[in-house]
């Protein structure tokens, strides 16, 4: 929806951003920001460091963009983490539309040449909680203020993703998938075909990520099973 209501993408993603930033730092608290792996054009052919320079294809991409420059211009302590392609067991994501698409249809066709990092909403939460817990004082965060790219490990694509969902123990429901190019799905917002971060500076820093398809199969596990723990 952003591609069709600009104003408000601009106002969520870029003003809001700088108004927080703003009173964190008149409270001298550190303000941690999520951004996107869409800041990025997905031209380059190899992962996307944190200072590659940013060219988002898209209303979204541009509007977050905005959010972390704003941030940066205000000057407090601040941590922005980009994730990437995040899915869970709440909202709208490409894992429950798998899952529920899977219920009314036999076959599936997915993107298969735009390439990223599936990244479960509680491995970003996880990290985010680790950062909070051995960096307790903002003296410490904000030693480390800047830019780091937070998903889990390794990479595929959409269709490979949409396999790996449908090949958990725990899905029954099991549509035949067929891959596609980006062009034979036109989407209101154009996707850079390589979102694969580079999640190094974050791991030096701050710790290890799990690999997204163990990931994966943790929340599908949880899922299935709301008592089991991972």
């Amino acid at each position: 929806a952003a591609e069709s209501d600009q104003a408000s993408a601009f106002r969520i993603n870029a003003d809001a951003p700088r108004v927080l930033a703003e009173e964190a730092e008149r409270l001298g608290a550190p303000l941690i920001h999520y951004s996107t792996d869409y800041v990025f054009d997905g031209n380059k052919q190899g992962t996307w460091l944190e200072d590659d320079v940013p060219a988002p294809l898209s209303v979204y991409g541009r509007s977050k963009l905005a959010g972390e420059q704003a941030i940066a211009e205000v000057g407090g302590a601040h941590l922005i983490l980009r994730c990437s392609w995040v899915y869970g067991l709440t909202g709208k994501n490409f894992l429950l539309t798998m899952l529920k698409l899977a219920e009314s249809r036999d076959t599936l066709s997915i993107v298969d040449d735009q390439i990223g990092t599936p990244t479960w909403s509680c491995t970003i939460a996880d990290a985010t909680a680790g950062i909070i817990r051995d960096m307790s004082e903002p003296a410490q965060l904000a030693a480390h203020t800047g830019v780091y790219h937070v998903c889990a490990g390794g990479h595929t694509s959409w269709f490979g993703f949409a396999q790996a969902i449908f090949a958990h123990p725990s899905v029954t429901q099991r549509p035949t998938l067929h891959p596609i190019t980006t062009a034979e799905y036109p989407t209101p917002a154009r996707r850079p075909k390589n979102s694969r971060l580079n999640t190094d500076k974050f791991r030096r820093t701050f710790g290890d990520l799990p690999a997204w398809d163990d990931a994966l199969a943790a929340c599908l596990q949880l899922r299935g099973d709301p008592t089991t723990k991972v």
